[in-house]
């Protein structure tokens, strides 16, 4: 019986990995609801914890600061965005690699309901703190260092390695522009919808 034993030693680890998603959940969610009703720079890792019923200790097990809470999956989603580019056909021309990857994060990690409250809220805090926006910057050049040689490989030619960069540059400044347009109140369009259009603009 491998196939039965191989499951129940997994079983407590998936557990406790999903209860560990939902506190990171329950926590990102009270931060949110103190960030809008009072400011991000207002609110401290300690008021958070203590909104959540936990203490600061256990607060950072989950999160290293309060701006993870915001800005937590980055890596991961730059990642993906490496993935899907590495596996869009080679003849495919670079900027049009580039916006099927960013799409794909997009429709992978659910980041495409309009009434999606809580994702445009987190998005709002985001466009409206300077210093989350410079930290979202510095993830952002991480996700360069890992798409910038994907997207050279496909140029090449004279200067690839800077049309690379600058071509990187221009796709992260996209995504942004999408996803902060898409928490406007009265936007109806997915972040799909609006990562298409500031894509083509760049394309005519």
């Amino acid at each position: 019986m491998p196939h039965v034993e191989e499951s129940r030693d997994r079983a407590p680890s998936g557990l406790r990995e999903m209860t560990r998603q939902a506190v990171r959940q329950r926590i990102a969610e009270t931060a949110i609801d103190l960030f809008v009703a009072h400011g991000y720079d207002q609110v401290t890792v300690d008021q958070i914890a203590a909104a959540v019923g936990m203490s600061t200790r256990s607060f950072n097990r989950y999160f290293p600061n309060k701006e993870d809470v915001v800005l937590g999956d980055g890596p991961t989603w730059g990642a993906t965005v490496r993935d899907h580019l590495a596996s869009r056909p080679v003849d495919e021309a670079a900027w049009e690699s580039l916006r099927h990857a960013f799409e794909a994060l997009l429709i992978s990690t659910d980041a495409v309901d309009v009434t999606d409250d809580r994702r445009k809220r987190v998005m709002r805090v985001l466009g409206s703190t300077p210093a989350l926006r410079a930290y979202n910057t510095e993830k952002h050049l991480a996700w360069a260092g890992m798409l910038t040689p994907l997207v050279a490989e496909r140029i090449r030619g004279k200067d690839a390695d800077l049309r690379a960069e600058a071509m990187v540059q221009a796709s992260l400044a996209c995504f942004d522009a999408a996803m902060l347009w898409w928490a406007r109140p009265d936007e109806t369009r997915t972040p799909v919808e609006l990562l298409d259009a500031v894509f083509t603009t760049f394309e005519r």
